[in-house]
């Protein structure tokens, strides 16, 4: 037995085997200090492990520099001048037909062609007068006739005056000589009535422009026989005078009145050809409630009755906001923008459209023009979408 075993012999503690370094404490603290510090790694793992298991497959947050970049613009509030667009057809703005106005005949000849300037009174179409005219001679020598008739009576009267002093002839004599000349005198009068109503006639015969203008139609050829309350031969524009009638809605024909500016399109040119509107219609057509408002034009080669053209009629000033047409997308549901809010995500906004200026297109409703709007990505982004934002080079 050796001292140890004796010390805890004494102590009461029954001890066998080698116990030497077994009562040494600091190996123990040890081996406790690792198998907490385990643990502990172990539960740190663990929680780790837990929250990406509770965030699911929710992907990362895309870097900065992976974000889409898109143009924006503040479009602000602009004063623009009001705009109503509209089409129409061309036409003069009197036009005048041209007819038969005396008995008719044959024609002779047609010295006019469409497109061609004609002054007022200008014979357009010539019509055989030849029996017509032996009719105005036959009518002359009634009037002489007439006339040596009147003069034979006069004469009779004149010496029967003479005579009637010397108690040659009664008082009822000469009163039967004096009817007899007014009588000749009136017949005279008469004669001459109607060789003036044969002239007036055989100057009706040919067909002669009523006002100065431009021959928009020419329908009768010589050797054609025309008679009264037939169509009309010819169509004239007065004074060359064109116009615009355009179909416009009831809201747009509230906004304009007589003596506004409008500019004119023709289809098939670029030139654009300055007007005003000098006529609205009262009337509104009840199958398609539209009316018409008329656009006077001076003449030009390019404006040809019958055909189509646009036309920008001002109507006053607006103040709202102005954006380029690649800013604005259409589909079923509307027109509409995208704006990227404060927090650079996409939202999408309804908007409407008012009219297209120099400027761009104007949003009559929809924004208030502090808004950032994508100018030209909107087609790539979606809504709710996180993007970069930046401003467009000048």
């Amino acid at each position: 037995m050796n001292y140890e075993t004796r010390l805890k012999a004494e102590d009461g503690v029954a001890v066998s085997g080698d116990l030497s370094g077994a009562g040494d404490p600091a190996p123990a603290r040890k081996s406790r200090r690792r198998t907490i510090i385990i643990f502990a790694l172990i539960g740190l793992a663990l929680a780790i492990a837990a929250y990406f298991l509770m965030r699911g497959d929710a992907p990362a947050p895309p870097a900065e520099s992976q974000l889409p970049v898109v143009s924006v613009l503040q479009p602000g509030r602009e004063t623009v001048a009001g705009q109503i667009s509209a089409t129409g057809t061309l036409a003069a703005r009197r036009e005048l037909p041209v007819g038969v106005v005396g008995e008719g005949g044959r024609v002779l000849s047609v010295p006019v062609e469409q497109g061609q300037w004609v002054k007022q009174g200008q014979v357009l179409a010539v019509i055989d007068r030849s029996v017509q005219s032996q009719q105005a001679q036959s009518s002359a020598a009634q009037i002489q006739v007439a006339q040596a008739d009147a003069n034979l009576a006069q004469a009779n009267l004149d010496r029967a005056l003479q005579l009637v002093e010397r108690g040659f002839i009664s008082k009822a004599d000469v009163d039967r000589l004096t009817a007899t000349r007014d009588a000749a005198a009136a017949r005279v009068r008469v004669s001459q009535a109607q060789y003036r109503e044969l002239q007036a006639r055989n100057a009706r015969l040919n067909i002669v422009a009523p006002a100065a203008g431009l021959v928009l139609m020419r329908n009768v050829e010589p050797g054609q026989t025309v008679g009264g309350g037939s169509a009309p031969l010819f169509s004239i524009a007065k004074g060359g005078e064109m116009e615009l009638m355009a179909k416009l809605g009831e809201g747009d024909l509230a906004k304009i009145s007589a003596g506004v500016a409008a500019e004119v399109t023709p289809v098939g040119t670029d030139r654009v050809f300055a007007g005003q509107v000098w006529q609205v219609e009262p009337t509104i057509d009840p199958t398609n409630r539209q009316g018409t408002a008329r656009v006077s034009l001076a003449y030009a080669p390019e404006l040809r009755p019958g055909g189509f053209a646009s036309v920008v009629i001002k109507s006053g000033t607006v103040v709202a906001p102005v954006l380029p047409e690649s800013a604005i997308m259409s589909d079923e549901k509307g027109d509409y923008v995208f704006i990227v809010n404060k927090d650079d995500k996409v939202v999408r906004r309804t908007v409407k459209q008012g009219a297209v200026t120099a400027q761009g297109i104007i949003v009559a409703e929809g924004l208030n023009g502090t808004e950032r709007v994508i100018l030209r990505a909107g087609g790539f982004v979606n809504p709710g979408e996180t993007v970069k934002p930046v401003k467009p080079r000048s």
